[in-house]
């Protein structure tokens, strides 16, 4: 199938995995979320493997994904692991901070106001309080151990006395598979966010608030798996060698 994709930033779509894809142009993450195409936390696969399991046209996707002015310059791109680390913690882990809380108090009050009349309300406040649940530790370990860890490590360009981030890393990223199946799940249960025509003010904005975390999350998760955490394996084997 792959040798009749066209071609996208100089090769196959069938060789170049989403997570590159979205790496060299960030546009594209908005294009494949449209088709529904995880490219975070399955972004090793390649686009015409996704789309052949998701039962659509690659080559429909493909040329939607290829614009006709050169895409912006990546900051992700250009940074050093440790100031990608630091950059994720600025941007992904404050808003995070800042949101979950306010989020959880909007959908415990739609809940209860509307749970009666929206019984699948339940269970999209179990996911996400699922979801925090996970995230804070999460995010914690991050700030506190991993990302300060792989800053040594760069700075050093010595193995880390406290051993290999392989196990760390590997953990996180099932951490990240888990936080994303819970908003897939939000996701299905609220309808891709569609709003009832009985909904509130509160009713919208917990929709709106739990859509723009999913969004963000997959960009998060997308920087963390795809980008930052093969650059960290790749220089911890590095080191290892000098």
């Amino acid at each position: 199938m792959a040798e009749d994709i066209t071609t996208l930033a100089g090769t196959t779509l069938g060789e170049t995995t989403l997570g590159d894809l979205v790496t060299e142009d960030p546009r594209r993450a908005r294009v494949l979320e449209r088709f529904g195409i995880d490219y975070c936390c399955n972004g090793d696969r390649s686009l015409a493997d996704a789309a052949g399991e998701a039962g659509l046209d690659a080559v429909e996707i493909s040329s939607a994904l290829t614009f006709a002015d050169p895409a912006p310059a990546s900051s992700t791109q250009a940074l050093e692991q440790g100031a990608l680390a630091h950059d994720i913690v600025d941007t992904h882990h404050a808003y995070m901070w800042d949101e979950m809380p306010r989020l959880q108090a909007l959908v415990d009050k739609v809940h209860g106001v509307h749970g009666d009349s929206h019984p699948e309300l339940e269970r999209v406040r179990a996911a996400y309080t699922e979801a925090v649940a996970g995230l804070e530790p999460h995010m914690t370990t991050e700030e506190r151990k991993v990302f300060p860890a792989i800053t040594k490590m760069e700075k050093t360009q010595a193995p880390l006395e406290s051993g290999s981030l392989a196990g760390p890393i590997e953990e996180l990223r099932r951490e990240h598979d888990l936080v994303g199946d819970l908003f897939k799940e939000i996701n299905a249960l609220t309808d891709g966010y569609a709003v009832p025509e009985d909904s509130c003010g509160s009713y919208r904005a917990m929709l709106a608030g739990l859509k723009e975390m999913e969004l963000d999350l997959h960009e998060h998760i997308h920087k963390e798996n795809n980008v930052l955490f093969p650059r960290v394996l790749e220089l911890e084997a590095s080191v290892a060698r000098n």
